[in-house]
């Protein structure tokens, strides 16, 4: 299973929110390369690198940052926020992504995320099902669908997305564990690279997504506030 720390940007800051509400912003560090470095110093390949003030306002807005880190790390990243056109896809991969998580299009704009999917291929294009109560949300967690989240990732999976991150909103950034039961549901229903984010807290929850069939784990606010070390996580990889 893929060990993958979140990064958020928020004004060029590594910030992290709680069930993504802005009013609740802390910021843990003014330099982001410094977090990544840390992360890659431990043993760890993999984050999860998050443009809050591209997803609120629906336009890419810290691209520099990602530059920052594809130049000056070996990690591998995954970018979502502020994703619209297909130039904003492929800016992100000109700036050192290796995917990009893609959520509200999915739902607002399914024959555009269609197209990304066949021109970019499903190794590249990550498709973000995020929900609240079982039912997916769009606009940076602002805005909830009528669509099931089991039934979303569904239908996705028969048209050729391979990999998907599940956030359970009521559980990000609570520090009370992952909605473990709802992903081994998905993946009892659906076959997909399930990759879950929300409410990771300790390392026990790391070994329950594993046993459970998660292909990656996301871990955020966990890292930050001390609860996990980043080399108890190394030693996960």
């Amino acid at each position: 299973m893929r060990i993958i720390v979140a990064i958020d940007i928020i004004g060029g800051k590594c910030v992290r929110l709680t069930r993504g509400d802005f009013s609740t912003k802390k910021v843990y560090n003014k330099d982001p390369l410094e977090v990544a470095r840390q992360i890659e110093d431990n043993g760890l390949s993999y984050i999860h690198l998050v443009d809050l003030d591209g997803a609120k306002n629906k336009k890419i807005e810290n691209i520099k940052v990602l530059e920052k880190i594809a130049g000056k790390t070996n990690l591998k990243i995954d970018f979502g926020g502020g994703l619209r056109l297909y130039k904003d896809l492929i800016t992100v991969f000109n700036a050192g992504a290796r995917q990009v998580t893609a959520g509200s299009i999915a739902v607002t704009d399914p024959r555009l995320f269609m197209e990304w999917l066949i021109r970019l291929g499903q190794e590249k294009l990550i498709l973000g099902a995020d929900c609240i109560d079982r039912k997916v949300s769009t606009g940076g967690w602002a805005e909830t669908s009528d669509k099931d989240i089991i039934s979303f990732i569904s239908d996705y999976r028969s048209k050729g997305v391979k990999y998907t991150i599940c956030t359970d909103i009521k559980k990000d950034g609570m520090l009370q564990g992952p909605s473990t039961a709802l992903y081994k549901e998905i993946l009892g229903k659906v076959k997909i690279n399930l990759i879950a984010s929300g409410g990771i807290t300790s390392i026990k929850d790391l070994e329950d997504l594993r046993e459970g069939g998660c292909d990656g784990a996301i871990i955020g606010k966990a890292v930050y506030e001390g609860k996990i070390t980043l080399k108890e996580l190394g030693r996960q990889c």
